[in-house]
């Protein structure tokens, strides 16, 4: 894993404006059959950002996935300006591919004010440095792993993941749904408070709908599956650092009706809680 990997998300993140509210993106071509639902949720959060005024960072989103992307072709990105008060301001966004919307979000901004500070504290993990890496994982277990699998590990991304607890690849054993993964950019990011807070969102749509699966012992790369994100919600508590190693600690309350609802929390490495997120998926099981 590279910087350039690094490089590539920020320029995928770089909307191109083509008049007022309106703004293009596109795809990376690594040969996937649909576009990554984080990198919507990111490119949606850069167009509604570059609409608000300088001091009022985003706060929340909450998005829904209407249709498969198509990363052949660019995303339009239609921003309404709903709100902008004294302390908040409200967008809406929408992700237009084929003359069909395939995603919308809501994002609020805030002022920057001073209030009440508590946060639930951190789990107790191994550190990032005790744990094993990707390519670590992809050298000891490439003769084992399904092609899928294999090309996911093989690919050079922009986000590096340490699984701290939770069921390994290969464990075919029902567990409690729970896992916690050390997550960061594979390279050095600017110093721009906004990217780090995109950078995170596009972050944040990795690993979470798996934890659905820990309790029935079956994982993403399951033929016999389809899954999706159907909505995906994101809350910024304090400033944030994603190329900085950030503790992404998960669980999913319940599963039912082919749906997968699922929490994440997301702490430095020093305890401090940055974000938290939710996120209901689809989990269907394949019938001939």
């Amino acid at each position: 894993m590279t910087q350039a990997a690094v490089e590539t998300l920020i320029d995928i993140l770089d909307l191109e404006p083509l008049e007022q509210n309106l703004f293009r993106g596109r795809s990376p071509q690594v040969g996937w059959q649909r576009v990554f639902g984080g990198q919507v949720i990111g490119q949606a959060l850069v167009a509604a950002i570059r609409t608000v005024e300088p001091g009022r960072p985003v706060h929340s989103l909450h998005g829904y996935f209407m249709r498969p992307g198509d990363p052949e072709v660019p995303i339009i990105y239609e921003t309404e300006r709903d709100r902008d008060g004294r302390s908040f301001s409200t967008r809406r966004v929408v992700a237009i591919q084929h003359g069909k919307p395939i995603f919308t979000m809501a994002a609020s901004f805030h002022a920057v004010e001073e209030g009440f500070d508590h946060q639930i504290e951190m789990p107790d993990v191994p550190a990032p440095e005790d744990l094993p890496s990707e390519q670590e994982l992809l050298e000891e277990f490439r003769d084992k792993m399904p092609e899928t699998m294999r090309k996911f590990y093989e690919r050079d991304r922009a986000i590096e993941m340490r699984r701290a607890v939770g069921r390994s690849m290969f464990d075919a054993t029902p567990k409690e749904p729970v896992q916690h993964v050390w997550i960061r950019a594979t390279g050095k990011l600017p110093d721009d408070a906004t990217l780090h807070q995109c950078v995170l969102a596009y972050a944040s749509d990795m690993t979470l709908l798996d934890t659905s699966l820990i309790p029935h012992a079956r994982n993403l790369f399951d033929p016999q599956l389809m899954m999706a994100s159907i909505d995906h919600a994101l809350w910024f508590h304090r400033e944030v650092k994603a190329d900085e190693w950030l503790l992404y600690s998960q669980d999913a309350p319940s599963a039912s009706g082919a749906l997968g609802f699922n929490r994440g929390s997301i702490y430095t490495r020093d305890g401090i809680l940055v974000a938290s997120a939710a996120q209901e998926g689809m989990i269907r099981v394949r019938t001939k």
